[in-house]
This record gives C-alpha cells, sequence and structure tokens, in this order.
C-alpha cells in the first residue's frame, strides 16, 4: 500500500512524469527502500519459520528444507519479479498505481451503475476494501514478530512482548498526527542497513553448508509437491508470506516512477531477501531444531539485542507505510465517490500528501490492538495473514488482463498466455491460503466485507438523493428566464454557490432568492467534479461559462488524487468586468438532511447506515477548505 513520505514527494512532485537520472535516480531508490519494501523487507522475521513450525508445519528434513527454498525463490521471481515489476508497474495511470488507479484505468469509476462495467468497478472496489484488512493485520504482525526476538535474548522478557508490542503501536499511531516529514529521512538508511544486515547473516550460513543453493533448481520445489502431496500444498500457504506487500510496489509507483522501485529491487532488495531465506534453510540444513525461531538464530549471541531493535525500527517502518497507505487509499476512494466526506489534515504544507485521517488512525489502532491481544503470537497472526493479500493479487491480474485488452490493444491469446500464467499462480496461492479462515483468516475477509458494504452503500445512496436533488431542482434556461423577467434588486458584489449538479440551480440560490429576494451583482454557480485520473493539468482545471444576466458557471475539475482546495483555485478565475476578489466573496453551501422512510432505493437498514454516514460526514465548507467566517449555509431535507 502506499505511504506519502513529505520527502519522497518534495522531490518527487515535480514529478513521476519526468524519468530520473543519475543521483535523483539514486536518492528515489534509497526512498523506494524505506517505503516500498519495508512490509516485504520484514518477511524474513517470520516466512521461513512458519513453514516449519507454524500451523502447517512440516519436518525440516534436508528434502523439505531444499524444496521449501525453491518454492520461497521461485515465488519471488515469478510473483514479484515478472509479475510486478516487470507486467503490473506499466500500468501507469497518469503517473499513479494501485488497485483504485488500476480499476480507474480499466473503466470509467463514476459509471458504476452502468450493467456491463458495474462488475469491474466493484471488484476494484473489493480489491481495495481487502487492503484495509491487510493495514490492521500488517502492523501487528510485522512489531510482534520483530518484539519476539527478546525471548531469545532472555526467557525473562517472555511476558512482556505483547505489553511492548502495544505501547509500540499506541505510540505509532499516536505520532501520525504530526506528519512523517521529520522522520522520512531517516527510512531509506535504517532500511538499507536491514537489508545489509539480512544479507550478511546469510551470507555468514551459507558459506558454512552452501549446497542449499541447489535450491534455485525448481526440480526440488515440484518434488516437494510430489513428496508430500496434500501437506505441501499447505505449506504453500505459508510461503505466500514471502511476496506479501508486493502490492506495496504498484502501489507507490507515483512517488517514484518504475524505474526506481525495479532498480532498488533487482540490485538491493531481492539480493538480500534471497540470502537471508537461503542462510536461514542453511541454518535448518545443520540446525533443523532451529525452525522455532530461524531468523534470530542466525545472529551470534552478542548480536541479538542489537538485531532486535533493528528489527523493531524496521517494522515500525513497514507500519507506518501501510498507515499512510490507508490513508492514502481512504483520500483516493472518498474523491470517487465511494467514502463520504471525512476530516483530513495536512501535517505539511510543502509536501503533497502528507495527510492524516483521525478517525481512520483511531479505528485502525484499536484494531490492531485487538488483533495482537486476540492472537497473542505472530505464529497465531501468520494464520490469519495471507488470504487478504492473494485476494487482492487475484483482483489486480484480473483488472491488468482489461487494461492490456483495452488499452494497450493485445491480442487475445498474448492476454490469455501471460495473464493466465499469473493466474494460475495467484490462485494455487489463494487456494492454499482458504484452509486459514477458520484459524483467522476470516478476520481480514469479514472487514473487508464491512468495508466493503460501507463504500457501496455511500456510493448508492449518494446517487439516489443525488437524483432526488435534480429533479426537485429548477432547470437553470427557467432560473436565467425569471432573473431577466423579474428584475430583481442587486446586492454589490460577488458570491459563490457550490452546486452538486452542473446543470441544476443550487438549493442555496433557490432559498436565497425566495426568502430575500435578492440577487448578487455577479453570481458564480460552482461544481466540483473529479476525474478518473490521479491528478489534472492545470489547462483543464477549470471550465467557465457566461449564462447571461451576469450568472456565471464554473466547473473545477480535479483528480482522485489532490487536494481540493476552493479558494486557491478561485485565484484562477477571471470574470469580465471588475476585477474578482476570491478573498472576499461569500460562499453558499446547501446542507441536505437526509431521513430513512423505506420508501425506495435501498434496504432499511442500509438506508440506516447512509444516513448514520451523512451526519457524520464533515461539511463541504470544511471538504472544500472554504474560510468559515464566509460560509454560509441552507438546509434542506431529503427522505429516501
Amino acid at each position: 500500500m502506499t505511504t506519502r513520505q513529505a520527502a519522497t514527494r518534495a522531490h518527487f512532485s515535480t514529478h513521476a512524469h519526468q524519468p530520473a537520472r543519475g543521483k535523483a535516480l539514486a536518492l528515489l531508490a534509497v526512498g523506494a527502500l524505506g517505503i516500498v519494501y519495508g512490509d516485504i523487507g520484514t518477511s524474513p522475521l517470520y516466512a521461513l519459520r512458519e513453514c516449519f513450525s507454524g500451523h502447517y508445519a512440516i519436518e525440516a528434513t534436508p528434502n523439505n528444507v531444499l524444496g521449501v527454498l525453491s518454492l520461497i525463490f521461485w515465488s519471488l521471481i515469478v510473483v514479484i519479479t515478472l509479475k510486478y515489476v516487470t507486467f503490473i508497474l506499466r500500468a501507469d495511470n497518469d503517473g499513479e498505481g494501485g488497485i483504485m488507479a488500476l480499476t480507474a484505468l480499466a473503466t470509467p469509476l463514476r459509471r458504476i451503475a452502468m450493467s456491463r462495467q458495474r462488475w469491474l468497478v466493484l471488484l476494484g472496489v473489493f480489491g481495495a476494501a481487502l487492503l484495509y484488512g491487510d493495514g490492521v493485520i500488517t502492523p501487528a504482525i510485522s512489531v510482534l514478530s520483530a518484539v519476539e526476538g527478546l525471548k531469545i535474548v532472555t526467557p525473562l522478557f517472555r511476558p512482556y512482548v505483547v505489553p511492548i508490542t502495544v505501547v509500540i503501536l499506541i505510540v505509532l499511531f499516536a505520532i501520525q498526527s504530526r506528519g512523517t516529514a521529520r522522520i522520512g529521512g531517516l527510512f531509506g538508511p535504517i532500511m538499507i542497513a536491514w537489508f545489509a544486515v539480512l544479507a550478511i547473516l546469510g551470507i555468514t550460513h551459507i558459506v558454512q553448508a552452501p549446497q542449499v543453493l541447489a535450491a534455485a533448481n525448481p526440480y526440488y520445489a515440484v518434488a516437494f509437491f510430489l513428496h508430500n502431496g496434500w501437506q505441501g500444498f499447505l505449506v504453500l500457504g505459508t510461503v505466500f508470506l514471502v511476496v506479501t506487500g508486493g502490492e506495496a510496489l504498484y502501489a507507490d509507483m507515483g512517488h517514484f516512477g518504475p524505474r526506481p522501485i525495479r532498480l532498488a529491487w533487482y540490485f538491493y532488495v531481492l539480493p538480500a531477501l534471497l540470502l537471508n531465506y537461503f542462510g536461514q534453510g542453511s541454518l535448518l540444513l545443520r540446525h533443523p531444531d532451529a525452525a522455532s525461531n530461524s531468523f534470530y538464530l542466525l545472529a551470534p549471541a552478542w548480536a541479538l539485542l542489537p538485531l532486535v531493535m533493528l528489527a523493531t525500527a524496521a517494522s515500525i517502518i513497514a507500519s507506518q507505510a501501510l498507515i499512510s497507505g490507508v490513508y492514502s487509499l481512504t483520500m483516493q476512494a472518498e474523491h470517487l465517490g465511494f467514502l463520504p466526506r471525512l476530516r483530513i489534515a495536512h501535517t505539511s504544507a510543502a509536501a503533497f500528501g502528507q495527510i492524516y485521517i483521525p478517525i481512520v488512525n483511531w479505528l485502525l489502532m484499536l484494531a490492531c490492538i485487538a488483533v495482537v491481544l486476540a492472537f497473542q503470537t505472530s505464529s497465531h497472526l501468520a494464520a490469519a495473514y495471507g488470504i487478504a493479500v492473494t485476494s487482492t493479487m487475484v483482483i489486480t491480474t484480473l483488472i491488468f488482463a482489461v487494461v492490456a485488452r483495452r488499452r494497450w490493444h493485445w491480442s487475445t491469446n498474448r492476454v490469455a498466455l501471460v495473464v493466465g500464467f499469473f493466474l494460475v499462480i495467484d490462485l494455487a496461492f489463494f487456494a492454499a491460503n482458504i484452509v486459514k479462515i477458520p484459524y483467522g483468516g476470516w478476520l481480514p475477509l469479514v472487514a473487508a466485507v464491512l468495508i466493503y458494504i460501507v463504500m457501496t452503500t455511500w456510493k448508492r445512496g449518494t446517487w439516489l438523493v443525488f437524483t432526488h436533488e435534480r429533479n426537485m431542482e429548477l432547470a437553470l434556461p427557467r432560473l436565467l428566464q425569471r432573473i431577466g423577467d423579474e428584475q430583481l434588486p442587486c446586492l454589490p458584489g460577488d458570491a459563490v454557490f457550490l452546486s452538486a449538479n452542473r446543470d441544476g440551480t443550487p438549493a442555496a440560490l433557490l432559498a436565497n432568492l425566495k426568502y430575500n429576494g435578492v440577487l448578487h451583482e455577479r453570481v458564480l454557480l460552482l461544481n466540483v467534479q473529479y476525474a478518473d485520473v490521479p491528478y489534472v493539468s492545470a489547462e483543464r482545471r477549470i471550465d467557465l461559462e457566461h449564462l447571461g444576466h451576469q450568472v456565471f458557471r464554473a466547473t473545477f475539475h480535479y483528480g482522485f488524487m489532490e487536494e481540493p482546495n476552493v479558494p486557491r483555485t478561485l485565484h484562477d478565475v477571471n470574470l469580465p468586468g471588475k476585477p474578482f476578489a476570491p478573498e472576499n466573496v461569500p460562499f453558499f453551501v446547501n446542507r441536505t438532511k437526509v431521513t430513512a422512510t423505506s420508501l425506495t432505493g435501498m434496504a432499511p437498514w442500509r438506508e440506516h447506515l447512509y444516513t448514520f454516514m451523512r451526519r457524520n460526514a464533515a461539511s463541504a465548507a470544511d471538504f472544500f477548505s472554504l474560510p468559515p467566517a464566509r460560509v454560509f449555509e441552507i438546509g434542506t431535507t431529503v427522505e429516501m
């Protein structure tokens, strides 16, 4: 998932479309280590361990060790290197990636009502919902697995592992409101050190049993399945832990561009991961009893405590990436009409995308703490981990097939060959993870279903309310005719009336005419629209039209990754006649109260859910950054 680090965005906002070179390319690659690869970089803490001591553990015999290592090797090559790094990163939606951006690239997200497009949009929305479940489990398992290293340092720490983990999570979420600009610069160097340590630990053990390198031969993976049958297939669900975090490569493409991400993967991350996994395998060949914690047992006794500290720091970085990614995903879903307006705080005046969403932050914190307290150990959590990620990867592959066919005009045979190959791999991992559902895998699925219901309910309810208001509105031509016929008295100055319907008359304007009988000297009818692209160029930002009788219509266009600041955009509006002064203009906003009546549109329980979300949504004034002292809200009521 994405994160929005200040240094990265400040450097890169100039931006994804301009390929970096030389020193800039190197800096972006270092930044990618801290943001993109935090999740996958902490997988060695628990992935191989779970294969030989987890819920579906298999005996650490030499053949099984080589077989599991072969599966790990080829999973990293096929899923990450071929699928994501080679193909998925090519699905560039105006410089941005992620499942919402990919879905928008495949089909317009706003045309959810169209029968031919609906399934694709809803599939992408469900994939986005799954990432929320991932955002809960990843911080929990990453921090918990790192802190569990204290048990190796001394058994006296055993009772304190869970409390320490909870404290770290509380501190992590408590500092989110301050932003990550100050510490973001440390992420890259810390992860450079982390991957270097992974490689060094691996090499020191590989040289003691170099025969472990034979696992690169796929023969051992095939032989593993042939020899172990169903048990071997179950282990495949645990092997999948090594590729969790793969979605982050694509989700954070907008920060770095594909080239820095590829360079960091090929020349640093992949070698370090493989060396560490093979080093753990070498340790198990010589000491099968080390399977209980094969990662920490790679280190000599004197290095255990520093290693635990470094692992904890790396886990915090991985968690921060997921948390920030959830913020970003929430903002995208909100702008695309799948979530209500939420209060978003901007934690950096210099860097785009440094955001903090309080309600999301505290809900994530409570969920992470509850998960840690419920599961107690990273081994138990590992059983819940993977099902959400495998589901997301399957959905990503399906939507990628649509993009390849529609956007890139691949032949049907080419799509079937490339996408079919990846889909077989994804479905194999998915099937192997299904068995985890009774043992905790239900958790991210339940979370995803609940979030999906919230997102689709809001989308449907908003459409019903919009349709009702549009039917009740006075058509603009009739309004202009009325203004011309009645010769209404004019108030000096300008006024801005926000409208959800570009072609209708704002309810606030109708109420002003009805009760006050006056009109401002110049009236600007303002409609804000979001495009299915992440960014909108300055040339396409504003559409301005003179409707007559000193009434103007403006449409502001924003991308789904942009923050809508209406007062700032108003400075680029040029009205004929006297100068337009946005710093003095009043804003008239309609605030609609929705009541559930079970009359039309949705099931009663969804009507009540929608009205609850509507009541608690941020106001349009806050959402569009309107100055409170110059905002006038006029209320109306809609019965669903």
